[in-house]
């Protein structure tokens, strides 16, 4: 209790009893109306100063107040007839509760004639209260009065504490004191239910200073405000704004309904529920109005209770909702659909859903919203909004404001699903022009990782592993710029143009040229088609596992990083060239010798660069991931992406490509120069047999020596000297390369019947795997391949 100025504790009456009916407390004023002074009565029964039972009824064990008139025996025999009022009083440092009972030894009369009291009583619209300079309650409008459920002529003389003991009548005792004391108005605000009233309302008192005519401050008005309506309009504003702001933080249909549920628990439910009509087929649009029964997922859910104990359906289960269920009816009405317990509206569940109803009574469910999810003319689902802790039931304002989240939701939720299924089809597109499987060569061990962005959608990243000739190998990797389908399929078409010209052996500087060509003739259509510019980078790598040399061009990508077998990883020094698409540029080669076990460490800018970092700093942490050794590539690739990416993925796509590097032993290798002389074949020929047989492969010595034969006669009639022969073998290819100094390649052709040439080429294409020529420096390569494992 506050402290008590002593000629207050003398003007009331004021006695504590705890709950077994011992008195605890006795003051002054309770000495004066009884006689008894405290050392009398304190620890003894208060039942014993009962004269006769009390009128009404007694206060039960739930009950918080009580008034009436008690019928009291003075200490000399007499009885006192007294109204009392008594609340009782939240237990203090963990002790049982008590019963502060108090009742005014003056009963001041009406003070109307009071200048004080008539000025404020006259001039407050509202509830008033008035209290003098010692915090007594000096008068009491009738509206007051009804709020407190108290007659107005018995509470005169009381305190703030003397009336209630909840916490809020001792914060207002205490703004009271501070407004005599400084003479400055103070405003509370509480949100509780008066006397008689159903609900809890929101309330604004105002306390302020009373002076006399001399500026004197002499009491205290407290006048109250009920400002429910305009309490409730912003919290729903606030809702709606909140619901702005949270909802559709992500592109993720589920993470988009459970940000609905979040946030409309506990403002304006007590569980909140999203059910999402599945996808249709092939990517269709849900219908606009679905027809019973109705199929619904469940996607997300949120409670006032920790771990949703009362939701049915568990996230991702499927559950058929018939004709007459809330949820069916608001998909066909397109509106939301309140139901009550009370009223009988959930009765028919028990024919369909017994579970739920069992749910309802476990929980004290007694009022649901069903509203439909609606967006661009298509039905997404439902949300249903359940009450059970608040007590009451869902009013027209309560719908208005569900609706308007909802179709706010329902924006993001459409938004989120249409982007998901055109990410989904750019991945499956972007997936198939990817390469499934790296193809095994004698020349390289590879390994590649590719990740679509997190955020941004699939973009045109993309790498490739393609065999050459001579046992060479071609290594790509690129990026064309921006997302989507149409990057997707920019980037297929890119790879293919890569494979065709890699197919005819172009030199990485050349292949880059032709390519750039490309690009400016997709970006002329793109805009002619109003898509904007097409813009890529590359990088593109020839190693030869003969004489281990690798030749390397790009154009404005990332350059690559080498591992040697037993050194730090080193960024290679790589001219940039300018990106594919600006055209007119020229691009540069630049080549290095590879020793056996070296590993080419090829990526996009995804990997290395992001928001917080810059490309030089990623390239610095791609070089420490590649320090560590580890057992496979795949093992590597999957550090790499640890090291560089964050947990939630990166924000561009991401193509990586390792490669380690073979070396073919010398002693799979024979090389002859060849004198331009015809005579000389059938020497060369038996040289070849030889060496066929120092390789244990004279099964395949027959096929052979007519391709060795075929291609050194063209190379002596129609070349230019010098010639060269060379024969590579490898476990399942055996390889013969004629070489000479013309740049006039052969053309396959079909001979006449009275020709005499033009069936050799003819025979090299039938007895052979595949055949071709590469134009190099000093002129052209003639080259064919043998399968071996076919002949074994």
């Amino acid at each position: 209790m506050s402290p008590v100025n002593p000629s207050d504790d003398a003007a009331t009456a004021r006695a504590v009893v705890d709950d077994s009916g011992t008195l605890r407390e006795w003051n002054e004023g309770a000495r004066l109306l009884l006689g008894h002074s405290a050392a009398d009565v304190v620890g003894r029964p208060a039942a014993g100063l009962l004269a006769d039972r009390p009128d009404g009824t007694v206060p039960g064990p739930g009950d918080e107040r009580w008034s009436g008139t008690l019928v009291l025996r003075h200490r000399d025999g007499r009885t006192v007839s007294v109204w009392v009022l008594a609340h009782r009083r939240p237990p203090d440092g963990g002790g049982p509760g008590t019963w502060l009972a108090v009742t005014p030894l003056r009963h001041d009369p009406d003070h109307s004639d009071d200048p004080l009291v008539r000025a404020a009583l006259t001039q407050s619209p509202c509830a008033t209260m008035i209290f003098d300079d010692r915090l007594r309650l000096r008068g009491v409008n009738d509206i007051m009065a009804r709020l407190l459920g108290l007659p107005a002529d018995r509470l005169r003389g009381l305190r703030p504490t003397d009336i209630g003991s909840k916490p809020r009548h001792a914060e207002l005792e205490r703004h009271m004191r501070q407004v005599l004391a400084t003479g400055l108005g103070h405003d509370m605000y509480a949100h509780l239910k008066a006397t008689g009233e159903s609900r809890a309302h929101a309330w604004h008192a105002r306390i302020a200073p009373l002076t006399d005519a001399g500026g004197q401050v002499r009491g205290v008005c407290v006048s109250a405000h009920d400002f429910t309506e305009q309490h409730l309009a912003r919290e729903r504003l606030q809702l709606v704004n909140e619901a702005s702001v949270r909802i559709g933080s992500t592109l993720d249909v589920t993470r988009t309904a459970q940000e609905l549920a979040d946030v409309c628990v506990p403002t304006l439910a007590d569980f909140v529920s999203v059910d999402l009509l599945d996808p249709q087929e092939h990517g269709d649009d849900p219908p606009a109005v679905p027809a019973p029964p109705v199929g619904l997922r469940r996607a997300a859910h949120q409670s006032v209770t920790p771990g949703c104990p009362e939701a049915v359906a568990e996230p991702g289960r499927l559950d058929v909702y018939p004709a007459g269920s809330p949820q069916a009816e608001c998909l066909v009405a397109g509106r939301a659909v309140v139901a009550a317990v009370p009223s009988g509206d959930l009765e028919r569940w028990r024919e369909w859903d017994p579970v739920r109803v069992r749910r309802v009574e476990e929980y004290g469910i007694h009022s649901t919203m069903s509203v439909p999810l609606q967006a661009r003319g298509t039905t997404l689902g439902v949300a249903v909004f359940t009450r059970y802790r608040r007590p009451y039931p869902f009013t027209d304002d309560d719908r208005l404001l569900a609706e308007e989240v909802t179709a706010r939701a329902a924006v993001c939720i459409d938004n989120a699903r249409r982007y998901s299924r055109e990410r989904e089809t750019t991945l499956t597109l972007q997936r198939s022009l990817l390469p499934r499987w790296l193809p095994p060569t004698a020349a390289v061990e590879a390994a590649s990782r590719y990740l679509p962005a997190a955020r941004s959608g699939v973009g045109g990243d993309w790498f490739d592993v393609i065999p050459l000739s001579g046992m060479r190998v071609a290594m790509v990797v690129g990026d064309v710029v921006g997302h989507g389908i149409q990057a997707s399929a920019t980037m297929g078409r890119l790879r293919t143009a890569v494979r065709t010209l890699a197919d005819i052996d172009l030199p990485p500087d050349e292949l880059l040229t032709h390519l750039d060509d490309l690009v400016v003739r997709l970006s002329e259509e793109s805009g002619d088609n109003g898509a904007g510019e097409v813009g890529a980078t590359c990088l593109y790598a020839v190693y030869d596992p003969v004489s281990r040399r690798c030749s390397l061009a790009r154009a404005g990508h990332p350059p690559p990083v080498l591992v040697p077998p037993d050194g730090p990883p080193r960024q290679i020094a790589l001219p940039s060239g300018p990106p594919l698409g600006v055209g007119g540029l020229p691009f540069e080669s630049a080549e290095l010798e590879l020793r056996e076990g070296s590993v080419l460490a090829f990526c996009t800018d995804g990997l290395i660069a992001s928001r917080d970092r810059d490309a030089d700093a990623g390239q610095t942490l791609l070089r420490e991931a590649l320090t560590a050794p580890a057992e496979s590539l795949d093992g590597t690739c999957d550090r790499v992406l640890h090291a560089l990416l964050p947990p939630g993925g990166a924000a561009d796509d991401v193509a990586l490509l390792l490669a380690r590097t073979r070396g073919l032993p010398p002693g799979q290798v024979a090389t002859w120069d060849i004198p331009a002389d015809p005579s000389l074949v059938a020497p060369v020929r038996k040289q070849v047999i030889e060496q066929l047989s120092a390789w244990a492969l004279l099964e395949a010595s027959f096929t052979a020596e007519l391709v060795v034969s075929e291609l050194v006669t063209n190379a002596i009639r129609y070349g230019s000297p010098p010639i060269r022969l060379r024969l590579i073998h490898d476990t399942a290819t055996l390889i013969c390369e004629v070489s000479d100094t013309s740049h006039t390649a052969p053309h396959l052709r079909r001979a006449k019947t009275w020709d005499e040439g033009g069936r050799g080429l003819l025979l090299v294409a039938q007895l052979t795997q595949r055949w071709g020529s590469r134009h190099t420096t000093e002129g052209k390569t003639i080259w064919a391949e043998l399968g071996l494992l076919d002949e074994e």
